[in-house]
């Protein structure tokens, strides 16, 4: 594989479909630049095209010059500047179009195009797709890799919302793929993360979405209260999801400074059903932190399904992350949970929950490359320090504390194995998933182009 990028072959390569950027180009240090802090790698070329043909173009240069090639999708793209010096980054932000077709409710996003972006547009028209929490993320990232978020309970994961894609494979040709196109890339497309080709476009359905009623709740995080709001969640309807963060208070400006440095559990809410149900819904959680020795902030309030997904992003810390699926989350567990995060000595650490189930496990275990619809929930360790280095410190404490608590339940959130580890990849894909995707893999990118991933290698034995 090479590691010298030859950038004359390749803007001769890119023939003026796509701005090209060398590290002694002005702008390039803009262009490398991704969210996730601690990324060691420094990449050879940044190509950003303007179009699928220019996408085909960068392709082909990789296959035909063994660049190791990968791909930003125009979110936080952690393996977006690859995983040794000198790689070909493909950068996606240029295909940054968002049409929405309400009389069909359809909507079509560019590959670039962020969640904030695609939400903002469809909220114009009182209609949203289900994506994560967070507005910087990519859409095409979070699809590919399932699609978990605030939505899901009540309209399902980022994927059952995918109506067709527009691919370009590893050998340039670009395919449209849908359930009676190429429905075997379509499934694959669906959950089997970056391996499959690059993905400039893609359509989606569109849901009624008016505001919502939603926000911070944070409480103090004991062994029963932290197993109680995952209860509660667990039994509350389907309009009503959280990610609930429990961690080492820092200096929010809407906690008190004693609360600062205490360990809470901060439960970001969003009901989206019928705003004069939410009262009832929410009373259960409200609840529990009565019974934890009060609420600490209550931030809960009704407004825009977009203000949701904004926010500051966290300083460029180094991370280490390991998520998990469990099939419960008892006082025992928690008291585990709480106990870790208590003497952890990461200067950042915290455990991330979701509750799953609702619409989520409506759809078949085989329906689509994400192969964990039955779990209850599912979540992630994490540690950040100022320096790879020191977070490093920390990787045995995320593994550990992810083992216990999915008490034995394997599986694996594609997009959130941020540094592509391939030890957990018969976790995120699991069984006959695994078997049909490497097959999907063989017949779309038999040579492992698209490997800057979780990688699936390509395999045709059944």
């Amino acid at each position: 594989m090479s590691l010298t990028l030859d950038h004359t072959a390749l803007r001769a390569a890119a023939d003026g479909a796509a701005l090209v950027l060398a590290p002694a180009d002005a702008g390039f240090d803009a262009a490398q630049q991704i969210l996730a802090g601690g990324v060691r790698s420094t990449p050879g070329a940044v190509v950003r095209p303007a179009d699928a043909g220019g996408v085909a173009r960068a392709i082909r240069f990789a296959r035909e010059h063994d660049v190791e090639l990968v791909v930003r999708s125009g979110g936080h793209s952690a393996l977006g500047r690859g995983r040794h010096d000198g790689a070909l980054v493909l950068d996606l932000r240029g295909l940054d179009a968002v049409t929405i077709d309400p009389s069909t409710r359809t909507a079509t996003a560019g590959g670039g195009v962020t969640a904030a972006s695609y939400t903002a547009a469809a909220a114009e028209h009182g209609l949203a797709t289900p994506f994560g929490d967070t507005g910087t993320v990519g859409v095409a990232g979070i699809t590919l890799g399932g699609g978990v978020g605030f939505l899901s309970r009540r309209l399902g994961m980022t994927v059952d919302s995918l109506r067709s894609a527009e691919v370009v494979t590893a050998d340039g040709e670009t395919l449209h793929a849908d359930s009676r196109e190429h429905p075997d890339l379509f499934w694959g497309l669906r959950g089997g993360g970056g391996n499959l080709g690059v993905v400039t476009r893609l359509t989606f359905d569109l849901h009624a979405q008016g505001e919502i009623v939603g926000g911070p709740l944070v409480l103090a995080a004991t062994a029963a209260s932290v197993a109680g709001v995952i209860t509660a969640l667990r039994e509350a309807p389907r309009e009503l999801a959280a990610v609930v963060m429990v961690m080492v208070a820092p200096p929010m400006p809407f906690l008190p400074p004693e609360v600062h440095g205490r360990l809470i559990c901060l439960v970001n809410l969003c009901w989206s059903g019928a705003p004069d149900a939410a009262e009832s819904a929410v009373a259960p959680l409200r609840a529990i932190g009565a019974d934890a020795g009060g609420v600490l902030a209550d931030l809960v309030r009704t407004g825009p399904y977009l203000g949701l997904l904004e926010g500051p992003e966290g300083p460029p810390f180094a991370t280490r992350l390991r998520s998990f699926f469990a099939d419960d989350l008892d006082e025992a567990v928690a008291s585990e949970l709480v106990a870790a995060l208590e003497s952890g000595t990461a200067p950042m650490r915290a455990v991330q929950l979701r509750v799953l189930g609702g619409a989520v496990a409506d759809v078949a275990e085989d329906a689509t490359a994400f192969a964990h619809r039955d779990a209850v929930l599912t979540g992630a360790v994490l540690a950040a320090a100022p320096t790879p280095e020191q977070a490093d410190e920390h990787t045995g404490w995320v593994g550990d504390l992810a083992d216990r608590i999915r008490a034995g339940r394997p599986g694996a959130y594609v997009n959130f194995v941020p540094d592509g580890d391939p030890a957990l990849l018969a976790e995120a894909y699991p069984g006959r998933t695994g078997t049909r995707l490497a097959q999907v893999k063989a017949a779309y990118d038999p040579q492992n182009l698209f490997r800057g991933n979780l990688n699936v290698p390509p395999s045709r034995s059944a």
